[in-house]
């Protein structure tokens, strides 16, 4: 007998099958696509607060788990960015639930008794209800604070592992998580004598890319399916640098998980398994910290050569693999961190990135959110600036769904359920084959009767008209004397 957990309409269980699953992505060079070959893109956003000591989503305290995603998906976002650490996973996994901290019960009665792991699958069962998907992200090692690895001293790296590998096989049946994001910001100097992460070839420790190839294929062994989100460094080498200098000028450096340069050198490349890998810089303004790229009058030009381009923007351009934003964010102060956040939701927008806003919480003290205090209030401003990075469909304004049966939010759509299909002169209804529907539906069109066809398929002689003539020449394929 399987033992199984209930929470609201999903079923977790070990070996028990309990949806069709067909939700997940795969990526075609810098492209992401669906089960069906269509593209998509996840354009989403970050509520935290299970990775600290609270072990709970912040604004539970002001706020119900319903509305705060009906918040997300009515204004978008179609991923949700949940930051979690291996010292809470690490407790699930050995059957310890620690209680939530600040959970109103009052407004929730609901989540009276329910434990942080309860809590977890509340909102994934929310968010599958309003055609939301879900990233989990393993933010911190210690809920304590960032760390600069995988590793600490409470902490093994075979214990973040086993953290992932249990993450992996309890959501293996639910395709409203999709993507492990599978450490925060790996960072550290390399030119001091500090614990920090590298990206190279070899097999250390602290070898970053290595880690990233071997817990992301103990991953996708278990959910073949999931992608595996692979964050930056700090540092890198620059070109001839000697192996161990202690020169800073010897390096690159970045954001914490924003230098992505070592991917040109050593891609992360986990066989069999080769189309899951999606690479995710953060990238903040100064009014996070200021930067030589902040220097003088920049530009969205200036920032993309300087800092985004080198750093991690060629991988998109030269088709390397997808492209996630996984932070970016923050003060709407009417001075350069505004410019700042302006230009690269500009970036975003006109390439049609994929990203997670940072983030919805008002309580996150560099950057703020999207909400205020009360966990109810949307900063207009904020908003306004990060919708247009937002997928939508270009024909209808409405914003894209990542579920293939439930639309996002009450503002939003799904994605089609089909196969992409090759375009050929003569498919007038666009169902992959050209045949005598082809030709009635062309009738139709020139009866009068229809105005809903492939016009482009339709005029099959190139003409510029769509007449008789091409209906003959439709005829004719059909018929097989052509």
């Amino acid at each position: 007998m399987t033992a199984c957990l209930a929470f609201g309409s999903v079923v977790y269980a070990d070996d028990v099958n309990v949806s069709n699953s067909n939700d997940y992505l795969h990526t075609d060079g810098s492209k992401l696509l669906d089960d069906y070959g269509n593209q998509v893109r996840m354009t989403g956003i970050a509520w935290f607060g299970l990775e600290t000591p609270n072990y709970c989503f912040h604004g539970l305290w002001a706020n119900r788990i319903d509305n705060l995603v009906s918040i997300v998906a009515d204004n978008g976002f179609n991923t949700l960015r949940v930051p979690l650490s291996v010292e809470l996973v690490n407790q699930w996994r050995q059957g310890v639930y620690p209680a939530p901290d600040s959970v109103n019960t009052y407004i929730s009665p609901e989540l009276k008794g329910q434990n942080s792991q309860q809590i977890l699958d509340d909102v994934i069962a929310e968010c599958k209800k309003d055609g939301v998907k879900v990233m989990l992200d393993m933010h911190r090692i210690e809920s304590a604070g960032q760390t600069a690895t995988w590793y600490t001293s409470k902490y093994t790296t075979n214990d973040y592992e086993k953290c992932w590998q249990y993450l992996a096989d309890r959501y293996k049946n639910d395709d409203t998580v999709i993507a492990a994001d599978i450490f925060n910001e790996p960072h550290g100097k390399a030119y001091r004598a500090e614990t920090s992460a590298k990206w190279n070839d070899s097999t250390d420790e602290d070898n970053w890319r290595y880690e990233a190839q071997k817990v992301g294929k103990e991953i996708l062994d278990i959910n073949p399916k999931m992608l595996i989100v692979v964050e930056g460094v700090e540092t890198y080498p620059k070109e001839g640098t000697a192996k161990g200098s202690t020169n800073p000028d010897d390096y690159y450096g970045g954001w914490w998980g924003g230098n992505l340069r070592g991917v040109k050198d050593y891609p992360v490349e986990i066989a069999p398994y080769k189309n899951q890998v999606v690479y995710s810089p953060h990238d903040y303004g100064p009014g996070v910290s200021d930067q030589s790229w902040f220097d003088g009058d920049f530009t969205e030009q200036s920032l993309l050569n300087d800092a985004w381009r080198p750093s991690w923007f060629y991988i998109q351009e030269q088709n390397i693999a997808p492209l996630l934003i996984g932070e970016w964010g923050g003060n709407m102060d009417g001075g350069k961190n505004e410019a700042w956040m302006t230009d690269i939701a500009k970036l975003i927008a006109d390439n049609k990135m994929n990203h997670t806003f940072w983030c919805l919480n008002a309580n996150s003290g560099d950057t703020g959110g999207i909400l205020g205090y009360d966990f109810k209030t949307i900063d207009a401003k904020k908003l306004a600036l990060v919708q247009p990075t937002l997928w939508k469909d270009d024909a209808t304004g409405k914003f894209e769904g990542l579920d293939h049966e439930v639309n996002l939010g009450k503002n939003g759509t799904h994605v089609e359920g089909k196969a992409v299909v090759k375009f050929q002169k003569g498919d007038v209804n666009d169902d992959g084959v050209v045949n005598g529907r082809d030709v009635m539906e062309l009738r139709r069109y020139l009866a009068g009767q229809t105005s809903t066809i492939d016009k482009d398929a339709a005029d099959v002689n190139g003409d510029g008209i769509i007449n008789g003539r091409d209906l003959m020449e439709i005829m004719k394929k059909v018929s097989g004397n052509q």
